[in-house]
């Protein structure tokens, strides 16, 4: 564990990281690290591993035959996405829609990215304002021929779960998944702009790339702007306790865990390298040869990762308190000495 210690100073002293933790539990041993002033207790932004808990309230829908994977869009969303006929819930949830990201859209960028950050941090925006910024940009590619990140697809599977259930997505997330695993500090913030438990300040360089960029406390905003992409606020131990369940069976039956795990190389399109993405989840091969199971995520701010075996017995939970350098690095590093054979 003293590898994983010396990573996390080093991160601190070196990467320029404003505050690191990792949290380690494999069976009965357990390990909790910081460097940066952090605490065990410290609720954070998760970013897209919110996808996670979307796809997991999903496929539990499925499994009660409220929906299914292959039900299109049109069907459910009727006039919500031009070619909506043609794409699948699966498509959505394992990036394989051609949807453009609504994330990358001049407007959004310009207030969500940053200096806007500052002046907009705290507007609201609508499931339905995202989806229509993203529709008007062509396509990546057909339906299930390619592979593209897209937080696009997620908002629309927070719609159809709000459709299909008459609840809004925050409570599914609550009544499915925090209450019953007792995730006392995980939720979805809707209009609360704080978090609500004890934290760590969350810091931002605004996206610039000038690495004297100057710091911004980020902590507070409207994360609506994220939702069912990447909204929920979580913490550690919380996050152990729902891949544990979702790996273990717990959450899901076994036919709709193993279409989680039914995944798509991401080779090629530019994102983390050495990843298979199934449904709101992925895979990352390590340099040692190990394959770890999990997600991550990242929101003005925060960057967290959540990855271990894929019976969920032993994992690794990060984050980082702020939003430049190299972050994926870090937790790539703190893989590979927790998990690589020794």
């Amino acid at each position: 564990m003293n590898d994983l210690q010396t990573i996390l100073d080093q991160a601190v002293a070196d990467g320029g990281v404003p505050g690191i933790l990792a949290d380690v539990r494999d069976g009965s041993r357990t390990w909790f690290g910081t460097a940066g002033g952090r605490q065990q207790s410290d609720q954070f932004r998760i970013g897209s591993l919110t996808k996670a808990f979307t796809s997991t309230v999903v496929l539990q829908l499925d499994a009660e035959g409220e929906l299914s994977l292959d039900d299109t869009v049109e069907r459910r969303l009727p006039g919500m996405v031009p070619n909506g006929g043609e794409i699948t819930v699966r498509r959505l949830l394992n990036q394989t829609s051609g949807l453009f990201n609504y994330t990358m859209d001049e407007k959004l960028l310009a207030r969500y990215v940053g200096p806007g950050f500052l002046k907009h941090r705290f507007d609201r925006v609508t499931p339905e304002e995202l989806v229509k910024a993203a529709m008007g940009y062509p396509p990546a590619f057909a339906p299930g021929e390619g592979w593209g990140y897209s937080n696009t697809n997620f908002v629309l599977a927070g719609m159809i779960i709000e459709k299909v259930t008459g609840r809004s997505y925050a409570e599914e997330v609550e009544r499915r998944i925090a209450r019953p695993l007792d995730l006392t500090g995980t939720y979805v913030p809707g209009d609360d702009t704080a978090l609500r438990g004890p934290h760590s300040r969350h810091y931002s360089k605004l996206m610039l790339p000038d690495p004297d960029a100057e710091i911004h406390d980020a902590t507070e905003m409207d994360a609506s702007s994220a939702w069912a992409a990447g909204g929920m606020v979580s913490t550690s131990g919380d996050l152990h306790r729902f891949f544990h369940a979702l790996l273990g069976g717990r959450l899901l039956p076994a036919e709709q865990l193993e279409e989680m795990f039914t995944g798509v190389s991401t080779e090629g399109s530019g994102w983390i390298p050495g990843t298979t993405y199934g449904l709101g989840v992925f895979w990352q091969r390590l340099s040692c040869g190990t394959t770890v199971w999990g997600g991550g995520g990242a929101i003005n701010g925060s960057w967290t990762y959540a990855m271990g075996s894929r019976d969920g017995e032993h994992f690794l939970v990060g984050n980082v308190s702020g939003d430049w350098g190299d972050p994926i690095g870090i937790f790539t590093r703190l893989l590979e000495a927790e998990f690589s054979p020794r």
